[in-house]
């Protein structure tokens, strides 16, 4: 009985190894993905020629001006980058003392990863092949400027790098292009700008 029972410990006790080794190499997986994630969100950047990080966006690329779209260029796209997807909004909308919804400026998805970025004012025409446009809360495609009705709201410009091309899906609105997107996300960016209007 003796023998048996150390066998069984034996046995136990080498099953047990074997699940801390598995849940160790699991572990160690995660931390190395993690740490993938962290190192593609650090590297991938978006900026613009138009204007700088945090800094105020000319009135030429808003509705006083000539309602231009801004410059925009990325690098460090992270590894498997099949397409990228741009959203430009504000989170401040009406008034950022009181902020009640979030007004959506533009929506692209399918950039090519092998576009380095947009030219300012840039033309559907000249658009890089296979973009797609969604539509902004003005219910139309392409850029709409900044133009709050009161006080300095930002303008969050955010680019994803996905790991699919997105199948067509018909002029989508921001939630239904961030639906699609979902748990294709190799990393994301953002640029913020500011503007208040002058009248």
């Amino acid at each position: 009985m003796k023998h048996r029972s150390c066998r069984d410990a034996n046995i136990w006790t080498i099953g047990l190894l074997a699940v801390l080794v598995a849940l160790s190499a699991v572990a160690a997986e995660g931390l190395m993905s993690l740490d993938s994630r962290k190192e593609n969100a650090m590297s991938f950047v978006l900026h613009s020629g138009s204007f700088m990080p945090d800094g105020m966006i000319p009135s030429r690329l808003t509705c006083e001006g000539q309602n231009l779209s801004p410059q925009l260029a990325w690098k460090g796209l992270p590894a498997g980058t099949k397409s990228l997807a741009l959203i430009v909004d504000d989170p401040d909308a009406p008034d950022p003392v009181a902020p009640r919804m979030t007004w959506v400026h533009w929506v692209l998805y399918n950039l090519p990863p092998a576009a380095a970025g947009l030219a300012e004012g840039v033309a559907v025409k000249d658009l890089p092949p296979g973009i797609r446009q969604g539509l902004n809360d003005w219910q139309h495609t392409g850029y709409g400027g900044p133009c709050p009705p009161v006080g300095k709201h930002r303008y969050m410009h955010k680019l994803f790098a996905l790991d699919v091309v997105l199948p067509d899906l018909q002029l989508p609105t921001k939630a239904a292009l961030e639906k699609s997107m979902q748990g294709h996300v190799l990393a994301r960016t953002e640029l913020i700008g500011y503007y208040q209007r002058r009248r």
